[in-house]
């Protein structure tokens, strides 16, 4: 008896202990973004409500043309001039969050400019920055590793990208991603690694121009191509070979790509992403 009521004092007092030990607190997250068409802010918007985070929006004090060409323009004479475009003050306080979700579009390989003006703008030092960002063809890499270097002391997690013609696709690939990276629960089996490449056959090259048809920014010849199975079907990522475009012939071509493909079942192939 005296045995069992010292066992007993011990699955006590160990109850008690566990009991008081403080729990864990969550990260304080918040997502930023800028948005001219409503894609991003749609990234932006479907991550926060599944996150149950803060959010709040980059804004420009002169915003952009909603045309593409008007704004092409005038990003293009804003690169060439140096000029960063002033946005208005966050009624956040960066300094509460400990993860910060910045989103963006893709314009010419990297952040849009009001992103940029935000990041010279603040110092993310000891923060986990997740970058998001919506796309015509690709740009997720090269926009972190421009990010990177305008905030060296941050902590940069992997991030998301979409094309603007599969934002369909946006939620279900968000869910998977922040189950992924570990911010919600959930399971997820990763893919396997790409195997080695091996040149194209008539099939494969076949899948790659379905792909790629009709989007003007793109004319490539594929060359080399591996596959792995997805839940959704199947994955490709072609290396391919980039030729003149035919509404600028006098463009130079820009060398070799990798061009991501997915065909789900019973569906026709559809590129997701281009790393130039």
């Amino acid at each position: 008896m005296k045995i069992l009521k010292i066992m007993f004092g011990l699955a006590l007092a160990m109850m008690v202990a566990v009991s008081c030990s403080p729990k864990k607190e969550a990260p304080k997250v918040l997502v930023l973004y800028y948005s001219q068409t409503s894609n991003t802010k749609g990234v932006a918007q479907e991550i926060a409500t599944r996150l149950n985070a803060d959010i709040e929006e980059i804004v420009p004090v002169q915003p952009y043309d909603g045309e593409f060409e008007a704004t092409i323009q005038r990003c293009m004479k804003e690169r060439e001039e140096g000029i960063k475009p002033e946005i208005k003050p966050l009624v956040a306080d960066l300094a509460k969050y400990d993860v910060i979700f910045i989103g963006y579009p893709v314009w010419f390989g990297t952040f849009a400019p009001p992103v940029g003006a935000f990041l010279d703008k603040v110092d993310l030092s000891g923060k986990k920055i997740v970058p998001f960002c919506t796309f015509g063809s690709g740009g997720l890499e090269s926009s972190v590793k421009d990010l990177a270097e305008k905030q060296p002391n941050a902590e940069i997690l992997p991030g998301y990208g979409v094309r603007a013609a599969r934002m369909a696709a946006m939620p279900k690939e968000v869910e998977q991603f922040l189950t992924v990276s570990g911010f919600i629960e959930g399971a997820y089996v990763l893919p396997e690694d790409f195997p080695e490449q091996h040149p194209v056959n008539a099939d494969e090259e076949a899948i790659f121009d379905a792909a790629v048809h009709g989007y003007p920014m793109l004319n490539a010849k594929a060359t080399a191509v591996a596959s792995r199975a997805i839940p959704e079907g199947t994955e490709y990522l072609f290396t391919a070979k980039d030729l003149p475009r035919e509404d600028k012939p006098d463009m130079p071509p820009a060398g070799e790509l990798k061009v991501y493909v997915t065909v789900e079942k019973g569906d026709t192939p559809v590129f997701t992403k281009v790393i130039r």
